[in-house]
């Protein structure tokens, strides 16, 4: 297949040839080339598809064309220029961030006053300058923060972030940390405190935990408001009428606002979904926006530059280069090595010009175009060759196979390439590309880009490693790789794991980019390329990655993702595409009909179709609308509401559109489901017959499944949508069958929007609609026209009437769609319209009928009703007939203008198609006659040979004549045209001869003839013109001779034409033949002066006198160059005429070949000089010193070429080389003397130069050079010529000194212990020192020494290993390594002593650590360990002690068990202290009080914190067993005997059997579940003793210990829950199971059981409780007591419940009825409520007095006259207030008097925390005393109707 392996480019092609290929240094793999043959590449969507499995993993590829792929280049290099870019290399990578100064100011100050209670008042300063506080805090974020950049020491790369340029100094480094410690280091734990925050608040979402509200210590002062759930969100401050005054920046709407974050310093809005990305969670701390965050000062990007022609640009980018790199050639390392330290900062600033993306319909493309201007160089077949060559840009995104082959507009760098000039280190920085989409790239001309691709698997790796070297950009732009302006070191993605690939792109070379895959890299130098993007099927599923990547970051697309699915797939697609294609589309069906079910039960049913496209078979024929919040276009649907007509979202963002009930909202779909869901099923199978049956299938399948899932809530019902489907469908039958109503269509159709949306299951149902569509359209277009027709008048406008075709249409329906009323008299209507069509159509059709007649009948046609076309015709008719009487009428007068012949011919014709005979037809036809006999006669004279007679007779004949007739008007010119040529004939030839402007009378007479010419008539004086226009020119020549030189042979041939034309005697020719004269005389002497040499006098003198003669002599020229010839050779041989002296002092040399050419020169002369005998006099001087230079260089090459030397030889070849060289330097002195650049020179230098190097290393025979003396020979040998580097004594001497290197180097790095060589490597030096011709016994002697006394180390090494392991000692180990160090070359046996002494060293201090014994004391390790063993023997003792039952009387707190000690026993546990061991020390043990040890004491509380000052506590460092165990292993692995592993096999068997004990311990306490635990008490208890005493840390066994001793600790609590002297609340009861099923407490465990009973129990008597108090009077007073009661006596508290049954038993008003939220008020005497439509009252008043206090005020006898004895019998049916239990005193002193706003209480809702609140104000001493007697109360009867209202 012609596919190549991954490797790096070979060939250099270069351009101009500077650089060096290479690998590149940054440990980049390089990513695969291919050379596809001529076959493969014929198709590159093919091709691609082939090696894409392959190449893919990459990223990018290289494909390389057959080399019979050469296309033109097809842009103008010379009229070609183009607008440039400005890029800063140095900032893409070590740049700040665009941070705003004053927002970190506003945002430190503020921390400053939260944190510390003031402000920065005082700039800080550092080294005399304002220290940017904002610009330091970023620098150290990006190096990792404060503590990573002092470890790291990165203070020098954070000061070049602050102040750009200069160096810093090791104490500013200090000053810069101490500056950032004292100021910024507590703000950037703050700062990262509040991100970590954020991080946990994220994850908790995610994990969609319950939000709740949290305490943050916020430094905003902004308000929050919660929203639903409980979570804190920044509003403004707004009233409520003022609600929409803040809006987000983004959508620009103001509802939402407890979605809405406000900026802590410019206090604008965006809401949380609006933001890019958006926000899940409140940010901790202040928020800022992106445009406080970013300051436009520091903001980066690539700045527009001026405009360059490709040759400006050219020059610049050499300049470029030259700076970097001069003239010499350079590698590609070196290359990428420069790039990436400017990139990075170290390299200063450095500036480039880019001409980038540039736009081919623009600017041009490389690549040939149809419609572009072809080179002339092109041949036109090679243009039209790769015009269509697929691999052409501009053709490859159209290609057959790729998505964007539907795509309508051609979209600039996606569908239309782009063009890159580039020039040295011009970037171009990571990214992907649009969409995602493929790239290709074309390298046209110029030097190499560099490429780097990650693949499109690790882009999110990539991400997120961007993301942590550069935070600080990140976090102001979070959308930085969108821009493409940032720059990462491939070495640094190595590094964290990232795969990164490269590509060295030549001219020629095609680059391929992969989807999602990111890439970038920089030009070489200057270079030409193109790009552009293509989509493959395999691209699809990336796409619809895009496209929610888009969506996330709320960034707009190129083009919609759904509409291109779609178009692709109702288009015809090959096999490859469509299984990309279907699992895409079924993708985007899946999500569309997810989310319109979900819209559907949200109660969006109002839904519309988008409008049809004009043409669907392309993308991007109409610009859809996009989604207000996500940007993204709404193709296959949206979302709209009336409130907002103009803004839709998609169907994600449905919620944030508005603040409108969802009913209100539209949906807008462009396809239904059902017409998705019959795409996706077409792309399953490409046999569409095969897959017909199968798609049946699943349709009823998802019909059936569909209907049944989609339910919702339907007047308090759960209905489906089928069922609401069915009944929609019943009601829109029934409608049907009814007469015609158009509202009771619309209302019908409207019903069904809710459904037409849906998929295949609601087919009847759009069935069924476009049926009535059908019909209402029908019944209502009848209706219309029947209307219309009715309410016309005679003499309306026609425009008002229905046109008969309509009604027809109506009419023709057969059956009619729906029963319409007025259908059988609209077709009466058109009955009698058709009847009068047929009158019309009879009248049209006679040939004798009058005007009057027709006038009549178009009158009956205008006053009908209807509009008919054939009226329309008649009253055309009659029309035409007015206008054609009148036209002929006119022609016939004498006064009306002439009339064309045409015009008549036309009359004849309207009256022959009339049928009608009408009186003016005979007039017609006579003029007609008159008319064809004057064009008979003009045709006539046509024919002949015109004349201006015979034309003047035609004119004078038909003089009279009225017609306007062609041939006579042509006539007439003719004539009138000859004699005004006639007339200027005669004005121009007066006096012709004896004008001076003859070149205008040449013109005028020339334009005469050109117009006579031209002449239909035949002149006479067309002939004088000729011959006078021939005189003319020859008078213009003389007179041209008269005024400029001439040659004589134009001269010449003037005057023999004047001759000729008989004109030789006028005055301009006279003159101009005396030059003629003298001319030839001057030319015959000059040929006599250039046949022979002559002196350079006689030249001059013929010079001289060609002044007088004013003419252009033929050999003027060769005299004046012959004298110029000899000027030039005199002057160039000065320089040569020197002397000896003066050329010696010059400083520069003459050259040698142009001393020959002048001598060759000479010998070419016309003119003899004397010069030229001294000039060939130097030249034999040279030839000679030649001769002599060249013998001393053969003597040179004789010595240089002896081959062997030894002692005998060596002594006479020196003295030859210093007789030799003393001669050399002679001849270079001579040969300087004379003056002349001989090339013999620098060779006679060299030579002497490589003697001397020679001499001087055949001299170190006998002697042992140091090894810096022969390192100073080495340095020489760059310095010697390389002319005899190839000589047998250069070549000996060279391999000499190179093993003498060698040999010296062994040799001294042995003596000083650098163990860089091998003992092999000596024996090599010693072998090879046979083999040189020049040789150094000396050396060679030391070098023998060397190697005896390593194989003597060697031996005593292997004996050392032989001995058995206890043999082995250290210290024997140690002597061998010293002894390693002076005598051994390097090998494996010192690597292994050292290795094995250095991993001894390493454990021991490793083991240091570990047990906590003191550094580089080795005895204290065993006695740490010894420590370690003895508390693990104690803690075994302690397990075995629980299992015997004897008691010891010995310490528990010590190792020592003398009986001599005071001791103390624990009345739990019985185990015994001494005294001093226990904490505190004032323990007395002869007090008579019983003693409990703290580790009963802590089993019995509960408690699960095991620290304090415990009796036996472990003093030492406790190391985990886990890193014991790692010890023993490392030490078993060691060849030698060290004591300390038997220590550690004894105490990590004890430590395993410890944690065996404490498992067993707590695998019993976990399976315990009865009510007594005290056993369970007991184990827990010897367990802490034991976990205390032992020295070896357990983690895994600990973490069980805590677990069983939490459950412990909750078993108690749980006993104090339940046998407490308080009754606990039911808030305690669920926080202990809460816990419970934190530590995984089993159900089956006693007190989970009792927990869980109580809880259950309460909680459905508190649900029951606040039913009852919420329920208005509904309940018996009784009974609510009883419920009291029970409430009181439940094990659990329930106060609130308990207050609102209390408060429910208070009865009020004359009504006796409880408090239930009616508004009230209290009597200003006796304190008692009333409701105020009790009472009668519609506003509170001032003072007021209840009917039962206003008599005491009035008297009884006005009292007693109100009161009306019939009302009286009321007062036995007055409910009574029951005594409630421990009820205090309600009684009030009359002399307190309530405020008018206390009076009053008016309910404002139902809630139960408002009914809570009301009930409470409502005091118990405001309330009436119940203990007022039924006769009181009878009183009251008066007011009994105020109770009944």
């Amino acid at each position: 297949m012609g596919k190549g392996r991954p490797r790096a480019v070979e060939k250099g092609g270069l351009g101009q040839a500077s650089i060096v290929s290479s690998n590149g240094s940054l440990n980049v793999s390089p990513a695969p080339v291919y050379y596809p043959t001529e076959e493969e590449f014929k198709d590159p969507l093919e091709f691609i598809y082939k090696i894409r499995e392959e190449a893919e993993p990459y990223g990018i590829c290289k494909i390389v064309p057959p080399e019979s792929w050469k296309p033109p280049f097809a842009l103008d290099l010379n009229s070609f220029s183009f607008p440039t870019k400005t890029q800063a290399i140095h900032q893409l990578q070590a740049r700040v961030a665009s941070c705003d100064s004053k927002t970190f100011e506003l945002d430190y100050n503020r921390f400053l006053e939260a944190h510390c209670g003031k402000k920065l008042k005082k700039k800080v300063v550092f080294e005399g300058d304002e220290l940017d506080l904002c610009k330091l805090f970023n620098a150290v974020k990006r190096f990792g923060g404060y503590d990573k950049v002092v470890k790291e020491k990165k203070w020098a790369e954070v000061f070049r972030f602050v102040r750009s340029g200069g160096k810093i100094s090791e104490c500013a480094k200090h000053v810069l940390s101490q500056l950032y410690l004292e100021h910024l280091h507590d703000y950037e734990n703050f700062y990262n405190k509040l991100n970590n925050e954020k991080v946990r608040n994220h994850k908790r979402d995610t994990r969609g935990e319950k939000k709740t509200d949290q305490v943050t210590n916020s430094l905003s002062s902004k308000k929050r408001r919660k929203n639903n759930n409980g979570q804190s969100i920044k509003i403004c401050m707004v009233r409520e009428e003022e609600q929409l005054d803040q809006i987000c920046e983004q959508c620009k709407s103001g509802l939402h606002a407890e979605v809405m974050l406000l900026c802590d310093r410019c206090n604008k809005g965006w809401h949380m979904y609006c933001l890019s990305p958006p926000l899940e969670t409140i940010p901790p701390g202040n928020w800022y926006c992106f445009d406080c965050l970013n300051s436009n000062k520091d903001s980066f990007g690539f700045v527009p530059g001026r405009r360059f022609s490709l040759e400006a640009f050219r020059k610049v980018a050499d300049r470029t280069k030259k700076k970097w790199f001069g003239a010499s050639s350079f590698s590609r390392v070196q290359i990428e090595k420069k790039f990436w330290e400017i990139v990075e900062g170290s390299l200063g600033e450095v500036e480039v010009k880019y001409g980038s993306d540039l736009d081919t319909s623009v600017y041009g493309s490389g690549f040939p175009r149809v419609n572009d201007h072809r080179p002339e160089a092109v041949e036109a077949e090679v243009w039209d060759e790769y015009c269509a060559s697929p691999w052409n840009l501009n053709n490859l995104p159209k290609l057959k196979g790729s998505m964007l082959r539907s795509v309508h507009h051609n979209i600039a760098g996606v569908m239309v390439p782009w063009l890159y000039i580039g020039m040295l280190f011009s970037a171009f920085c990571w990214h992907f590309e649009d969409h995602c989409f493929y790239s290709m790239n074309y390298h046209h001309w110029g030097e190499p880009k560099c490429w780097y691709s990650v693949p499109g698997s690790k882009a999110s790796s990539f991400e997120k490693v961007m993301r942590s070297c550069l935070p600080d950009l990140f976090d102001a732009q979070p959308d930085l790789l969108f821009q493409l302006v940032t720059m990462l070191n491939p070495s640094v993605l190595v590094e964290n794991g990232i795969p990164v690939y490269s590509v060295l792109q030549e001219p020629g070379n095609f680059v391929i980019t992969f989807p999602r895959s990111y890439h970038g890299g920089f030009n070489f130098g200057l270079n030409c390329a193109e790009a552009v993007n293509f989509a493959p099927a395999d691209w699809l599923p990336h796409g619809g990655f895009a496209a929610e990547l888009y969506q996330l970051y709320r960034k707009s697309a190129v083009l919609s993702h759904e509409e291109l699915l779609c178009v692709v797939a109702k288009n015809s697609c090959d096999s490859k595409a469509s299984p990309y294609l279907h699992k895409e589309l079924l993708r985007v069906y899946s999500k569309e009909k997810i989310w319109r079910e979900r819209l559907w039960k949200k109660g969006i049913v109002r839904t519309s179709a988008m409008p049809l496209r004009k043409h669907p078979e392309y993308v991007g024929t109409e610009e859809d609308p996009t989604c207000i919040i996500c940007q993204q276009y709404l193709y296959l649907s949206a979302i709209v509401c009336r409130c907002r007509r103009s803004r839709f979202v998609c169907l994600e963002h449905w919620e944030h559109l508005c603040e409108c009930n969802p009913r209100k909202r539209r949906l807008l779909f462009r396809h239904s489901l059902a017409e998705l869901n019959e795409l996706v099923l077409m792309l399953e199978k490409h046999d569409y017959d095969c897959a017909s049956e199968s798609r049946s299938r699943r349709r009823q399948n998802s019909c059936s499944s569909g209907s049944v899932s989609l339910t919702k809530k339907v007047k308090g019902k759960l209905v489906t949508c089928s069922q609401l489907a069915e009944q929609w469908l019943l009601s829109a039958c029934k409608i049907s069958r009814l007469p015609f109503s158009g509202d009771a269509y619309a209302k019908v159709l409207w019903k069904a929007e809710q459904f037409v949306w849906a998929g295949q299951e609601m087919a009847p149902v759009r069935d069924m609609v476009k049926n009535m569509v059908d019909a209402k359209n029908w019944g209502e277009s009848v209706q219309k026209c029947l209307s219309n027709i009715e309410r016309w008048l005679p003499g309306a406008s026609d425009e008002d009437k229905v046109h008969l075709d309509h009604i027809s249409n109506l009419l023709r329906r057969d059956p009619v769609p729906c029963d319409v009323p007025g259908h059988l008299k609209l077709k009466g209507y058109a009955e009698a319209a058709r009847a009068l069509i047929e009158e019309i159509h009879d009248v049209l059709l006679k040939t004798s009928i009058s005007i009057s007649e027709l006038d009549d009948l178009d009158a009956r046609a205008s006053n009908f009703p209807i509009h008919l076309k054939e009226s329309e015709e008649l009253r055309e008719k009659i029309s035409s007939l007015k206008v054609w009487i009148d036209t002929v009428r006119k022609c016939s007068t004498q006064d009306s203008p002439a009339i064309d012949v045409a015009a008549l011919y036309r009359l004849r014709m309207e009256m022959q198609e009339c049928h009608i005979q009408l009186p003016e037809s005979v007039m017609l036809l006579q003029l007609i006659a008159q008319a064809e006999v004057c064009q008979t006669r003009c045709n006539e004279l046509l024919k002949g040979c015109l004349t201006l007679k015979k034309i003047e007779g035609v004119i004078q004949e038909f003089k009279s004549i009225t017609i306007n007739i062609p041939e006579l008007e042509l006539f007439r010119q003719y004539y009138s045209d000859a004699l005004s040529w006639i007339s200027r004939v005669n004005s121009i030839v007066v006096n012709i001869h004896e004008r001076e402007d003859q070149e205008y009378v040449a013109d005028e007479l020339k334009c005469l003839q050109k117009d006579g010419a031209l002449l239909k008539v035949q002149v006479d004086e067309l002939a004088f013109v000729d011959i006078e226009l021939r005189r003319t020119y020859c008078r213009e020549k003389a007179l041209k001779a008269q005024a400029t030189k001439m040659p004589l042979d134009f001269i010449q041939q003037v005057l023999s034409e004047a001759v000729a034309l008989q004109i030789e005697k006028q005055k301009p020719f006279a003159s101009i033949s005396e030059v003629f004269a003298a001319g030839l005389d001057w030319e015959n002497r000059a040929t006599k002066i250039l046949a022979r040499e002559t002196p350079l006098a006689d030249f001059e003198d013929a010079i001289r006198s060609s002044a007088d003669i004013f003419a252009i002599l033929p050999s003027f020229s060769a005299v004046t160059d012959a004298v110029s010839a000899a000027k030039m050779w005199l002057e160039k041989s000065i320089p040569f005429l020197r002397t000896a002296d003066q050329s010696a002092s010059s400083s520069t040399f003459l050259c040698l070949d142009a001393l020959k050419e002048q001598v060759s020169m000479a010998r070419l002369l016309k003119v003899s000089v004397v010069e030229k005998m001294m000039i060939e006099t130097v030249l034999m001087n040279c030839e000679e010193w030649k001769h002599g230079a060249c013998s001393c260089l053969k003597d040179a090459e004789e010595i240089l070429n002896v081959q062997d030397i030894d002692v005998e030889t060596s002594s006479n070849v020196i003295y030859r080389i210093k007789e030799l060289i003393i001669k050399m330097e002679s001849v270079i002195a001579a040969g300087l003397k004379l003056g002349f650049d001989f090339p013999e020179i620098s060779k006679l230098q060299n030579a002497c130069l490589t003697l001397q190097w020679c001499s001087r290393v055949i001299s170190l025979y006998s002697i042992a050079p140091s090894l810096e003396e022969v390192n100073s020979l080495i340095k020489e040998v760059k310095n010697l010529p390389a002319t005899y580097s190839c000589a047998s004594l250069c070549i000996s001497v060279l391999a000499g000194v190179t093993w003498l290197n060698k040999a010296s180097e062994v040799v001294s790095l042995a003596k000083s212990g650098i163990r860089i060589f091998q003992l092999s490597d000596a024996e090599d030096l010693l072998m090879e020192s046979q083999k040189i011709k020049v040789r150094f016994p000396a050396l060679v002697e030391q070098l023998e020494n060397s190697i005896a006394k390593h194989k003597a180390w060697l031996d005593k090494v292997h004996a050392f290993f032989c001995l058995r392991a206890e043999e082995q000692s250290f210290s024997s180990l140690l002597q061998l390594k010293d002894l390693g160090i002076t005598d051994a070359f390097n090998c494996p046996e010192v690597d292994m002593v050292i290795s094995e002494i250095e991993s001894v060293s390493n454990w021991r201090a490793h083991s240091r650590q570990i047990v906590g014994s003191s550094d580089g004391d080795m005895s204290s390790l065993l006695t740490s360990l010894v420590k370690i063993k003895q508390s693990l023997h104690r803690s075994l003792y302690i397990y075995e002690k629980s299992k015997s039952c004897k008691v010891r009387y010995f310490c528990s707190g010590c190792s020592l068990d003398s009986d001599d000690k005071e001791y103390i026993a624990c009345s739990s546990c019985k185990d015994c202290y001494h005294l001093r061991c226990l904490v505190p020390t004032f323990v007395d043990a002869n007090d008579g009080k019983e003693y409990s040890c703290p580790y009963c004491l802590l089993v019995e509380s509960g408690s699960i914190f095991r620290g304090g000052d415990s009796p036996l506590k472990y003093s030492g460092k406790r190391p985990e067993l886990k890193m014991l165990i790692e010890m023993l292993s490392a030490v078993k692995k060691f060849r030698i005997w060290l004591e300390e592993r038997e220590m550690l096999q004894e105490i990590v068997d004890q430590a395993l059997a410890c944690r065996a004990c404490l498992n067993e311990i707590v695998d019993s306490t976990s399976s315990y579940l009865d009510k007594d635990f005290s056993s369970i008490s007991g184990r827990l208890t010897i367990a802490l003793k034991a976990l205390d005493v032992v020295g070896v840390l357990d983690p895994l066994a600990c973490r069980k210990f805590d677990l069983a001793l939490a459950r412990h600790s909750w078993r108690v609590r749980a006993i104090s829950l339940l046998e407490g002297s308080q009754r606990p609340v039911i808030q305690q009861i669920q926080r202990h199971l809460k816990e419970a099923s934190t530590i995984n407490i089993p159900l089956e465990d006693y007190f989970m059981k009792m927990l869980l009973e109580i809880k259950q129990t309460g909680m459905q008597w508190a649900e029951t409780a606040r039913k009852v108090a919420t329920d208005h009077g509904e309940l018996e007073l009784e009974q609510v007591f009883e419920l009291i009661e029970v409430g009181e006596n439940l094990p659990v508290c329930f106060q609130k419940e308990l207050k609102l049954l209390h408060d429910r038993s208070v009865l009020y008003c004359i009504c006796r009825k409880p408090y239930d939220h009616r508004a009230m008020i209290a009597c200003d005497q006796c304190d008692e409520w009333y409701h105020f439509d009790c009472v009668n009252l519609v506003s509170p008043p001032k003072v007021y007095m209840c009917p039962a206090c206003e008599p005491l005020f009035k008297g009884k006898a006005a009292l007693s006259a109100l009161v009306k004895p019939e009302r009286s019998a009321g007062k036995d049916g007055e409910p009574q207030t029951p005594s409630p239990r421990n009820m205090e005193s309600r009684w009030k002193s009359n002399n307190v008097k309530p405020h008018a706003e206390q009076k009053t209480k008016v309910a404002a809702d139902n809630s139960s925390e408002d009914c809570y609140i009301g009930v409470d104000c409502l005091l118990w001493r405001n309330r009436k005393p119940f203990r007022r007697t039924v006769k009181k109360r009878a009183d009251l009867g008066t007011f009994s109707p105020f109770a009944f209202r």
